[in-house]
């Protein structure tokens, strides 16, 4: 007779992380920063040029966020 295996439940995605972190294929995660997505004509040109820019996550926050996305 055949064992039968208990399914695990899939952990969902947390859609507000998803869209704000990304995994590199390295391993590592990269996230946008706030405030680039509307309401950017009161920022000043240098603002908006450094928030086109990412950053990376750091070591100690991958750990709480690499479940959610």
């Amino acid at each position: 007779m055949k064992k039968l295996r208990k399914k695990r439940n899939k952990m969902k995605t947390h859609k507000g992380s998803a869209k704000v972190f990304k995994k590199r294929q390295s391993g590592s995660v990269k996230m946008t920063r706030q405030g680039v997505n509307h309401n950017t004509g009161k920022n000043s040109a240098k603002r908006s040029r450094q928030k086109r820019k990412g950053s990376s996550l750091h070591n100690s926050d991958y750990k709480r966020i690499k479940d959610l996305i």
